[in-house]
């Protein structure tokens, strides 16, 4: 990651795997109302997401000051009527601030979806756990959950690449790493929340969909 003098923040992935995420979202995500984004990171995702996801709004979130500022920064930078302010959401709380303070607007689009890239395998498994207890108290019927990233597969990596990105990510902090997809989908029926389509990315990353169930 790199820093510009006016407060920008530059992630070298954003700008290889947004179109190809792009691309499932604009094909998965329900026609309307708010996508939420977990762990928004430098911002570069959500301007780029929220003008060519019309008429959906999109709504930054990070747990991380200087991350917010970047996401403030490139909101200032490349605006869109569409796109929210970020605002600090740490998903292992028991209620987010979307929960007891709305969201902004007064009259904003109810959240539809909620967002994670690249998140739930460099954060601790408490992050994954809460990340999917928030989707199942927020996200309504039909509501989408989606995630990106590396996944291993019955417990075995996809590619050796992963393998040793699972390594690196681990030496850095033992509660990072590569998550089982099995295990994901095990949580995630605990909150209602099915699997309903998984899909090959790039770099041997997956686009990772639930929805949520009635009831």
């Amino acid at each position: 990651m790199t820093a510009s003098d006016d407060g920008l923040l530059y992630a070298p992935a954003t700008e290889r795997n947004r179109g190809p995420i792009l691309a499932v979202l604009q094909r998965v995500l329900p026609a309307a109302g708010t996508v939420l984004e977990i762990a928004s990171g430098t911002g570069e995702h959500a301007v780029f997401f929220a003008p060519r996801l019309k008429p959906r709004f999109w709504l930054p979130s990070d747990p991380d000051s200087r991350a917010r500022e970047s996401i403030a920064a490139w909101r200032d930078y490349l605006p869109s009527e569409n796109l929210y302010p970020p605002i600090d959401i740490d998903v292992r709380e028991p209620v987010w601030r979307v929960e007891t303070e709305g969201i902004a607007g007064g009259n904003s689009p109810p959240i539809t979806a909620i967002v994670a890239i690249n998140m739930i395998h460099i954060s601790p498994w408490e992050a994954t756990l809460g990340l999917v207890a928030g989707a199942g108290r927020i996200l309504p019927s039909g509501g989408i959950l989606y995630l990106y990233g590396a996944f291993k597969n019955g417990g075995r990596h996809t590619a050796p690449s992963n393998a040793a990105f699972d390594e690196m990510l681990r030496s850095q902090n033992p509660e990072w790493g590569v998550r089982d997809l099995q295990e994901v989908v095990e949580i995630a029926a605990q909150q209602n929340l099915t699997l309903a389509e998984t899909v090959e990315m790039p770099a041997n990353n997956f686009s990772v969909i639930f929805k949520r169930l009635s009831g």
